[in-house]
């Protein structure tokens, strides 16, 4: 796990009703605040009730998120790398967040997607 600087309802996690007039990126802090365990970009888009489609979109905001969180409070997120399901290697030198299509090691496509959480520095 590392920093980035470097209505369905899910266990811990808010509806979407609780987020309306913020913009996308401050809808997506407020969930990584409020939940309790660190949540994938296609959780995040689903919970906030966006098209499956733009989990691109959750991926860019949340780098936008982590500079705008780190500049204003003690605060950062933090990602849980992607992993092979098949081999189990770990994609730890990614330079920014998103889901790898292939295991370089074994070329398995069955990634296990990043998940994000937010936690002091």
């Amino acid at each position: 796990m590392y920093s980035l600087l470097g209505s369905t309802t899910q266990e811990g996690c808010a509806t979407i009703a609780e987020y309306e007039g913020e913009t996308l990126r401050k809808r997506i802090i407020s969930l990584l605040k409020e939940s309790s365990r660190p949540l994938t970009a296609r959780e995040i888009g689903d919970l906030l009730g966006l098209d499956p489609r733009e989990e691109k979109r959750v991926y860019e905001e949340i780098m936008h998120a982590a500079k705008s969180l780190a500049r204003q409070t003690n605060l950062r997120i933090y990602m849980v790398p992607p992993r092979c399901a098949k081999c189990g290697y770990t994609f730890t030198d990614l330079k920014k967040a998103k889901k790898p299509s292939r295991c370089p090691k074994c070329k398995s496509e069955r990634i296990l997607p990043p998940a994000f959480y937010i936690d002091e520095a």
